[in-house]
This record gives structure tokens, sequence and C-alpha cells, in this order.
């Protein structure tokens, strides 16, 4: 990632390169013996030190993130730049020295507290969901079940509302009651011819009839004519 510039590295004797290859890095992290400049572990990224996960994209620091690394690294000596890049301990400790770094593992440890807090949160939750599923499934089972029982038994009721209401029923209910009192002034009549009957009462019982059936008649053709909104 880095490439450090200003510093000056005298020529290695061969025992020394022999010394310093034993890093924990690949072999290409340390640099060829005729190489006067340390690489860091990052720019060996391609040759497998990448730990990233597949199908994430590869992170590349900021400008502002690059140069405050290269703060804290330039004042460095050669000696220090060797083994941060021969020493794992080393390297590991001055990652973490970096602010950045320890801005992101504490927000690392902040959001598995909180995970951790809601984790135990849902658990202690737990037998009151498992009431709450109990309450629902006896509900289920028992009120809901007569719910259900009697708003079926409305639903028929206002069916049966609207249909005896409709336009339709009151008409046949209304010829209905024409035909019944028809046949009754007929009855009436027949007692009269009879003699089962006297004028006086058989005059006051057929007017009435009559009246009642012109009426309905009357109503009937009314709502037969009419239209229906």
């Amino acid at each position: 990632m880095f490439k450090f510039w200003g510093s000056q590295e005298q020529q290695a004797q061969p025992g020394q390169q022999e010394g310093s290859s034993h890093s924990w890095y690949p072999p290409s992290v340390g640099g060829s013996p005729n190489s006067s400049r340390p690489t860091t572990p990052s720019s060996t990224a391609s040759n497998g030190f990448n730990l990233q996960r597949p199908g994430e994209r590869p992170y590349s620091p900021s400008p502002a993130e690059a140069a405050g690394i290269i703060v804290l690294l330039k004042n460095k000596s050669v000696d220090e730049l060797r083994k941060l890049l021969s020493d794992k301990d080393a390297y590991n400790q001055f990652l973490l020295s970096v602010d950045e770094v320890k801005i992101q593992n504490n927000i690392r440890d902040e959001l598995r507290k909180e995970t951790l807090q809601l984790a135990r949160n849902n658990l202690d939750k737990e037998p009151q969901i498992m009431e709450l599923r109990n309450q629902c499934r006896i509900i289920r089972t028992t009120e809901l079940a007569a719910a259900l029982e009697k708003l079926n038994e409305l639903e028929r009721q206002k069916e049966e509302t609207l249909k005896f209401y409709s336009p339709v029923s009151f008409l046949r209910r209304l010829q209905d009651a024409m035909k019944e009192t028809e046949e009754e002034s007929e009855i009436l009549n027949r007692q009269l011819l009879d003699r089962e009957i006297d004028l006086g009462p058989f005059l006051q019982k057929y007017k009435m009839l009559r009246t009642n059936y012109h009426r309905r008649a009357l109503i009937h053709l009314a709502a037969k004519t009419s239209p229906v909104g």
C-alpha cells in the first residue's frame, strides 16, 4: 500500500539477507536482496495475504488515511521498518496503535455489545412470547370459533332480511295479499247468496275487503311502473 521515500539503506551483507528471510510474509514482501527499500505487507495482497471475503471489493484507504499512516511510518528507522515486515507481533502492535484501526475496533466492540444485548433481551422475552402464543392458540380454538359462528348467523339473518325487503319480495307479498283478499271477498259473497250472513254485516265486511284490495292493487301497479333506484 505504501512505499517510503527519504530513507536510504546501506547494502545488506549476504548473512543479513539470509537472517531476514525468515519472515512471516510471503517471499515477495521482503523484497529482493538488491532492494534498498522495504515494502509493506499490504503491497502483497495479491500474493495470498488478502483476508477479504469472496465477493467483497478490496478496501482502498482514502488519501487522508494513507497520509496519516505514512506520517506514522516515515520517522521509523530502517531496522524498525524491517521488524514490522519480519515480526508479526510487532506489525500487529503497530496496526492496533493506528487511530483509524482503534476507531474501527471500538465500533466493532460497540456493535458486538449491542447485538449481544439484543440477543439477551430476545431470550428474556421468550417465555412471554410462548405465553402469548398459547393464548392466541386458545383464543383461536375457543373464542374465535364462537365469534365466527355468531358472525355466520348474523350474516345469514342479514341475507334473509335483505331478501325479505327486496322489491321483488315486496311485490310478491303484495300480490299474495291481493289474492287472499279476493278469495275472502268471494267467500263472503257466497255466504250472502246462501243467506249465511245478513246484508248489513255483509256490506261492511265486503266494503273493507274491496278497499284493501284496490289499495294494494294501486300500490302494486305503482311499484311495478316506478324505477327501482
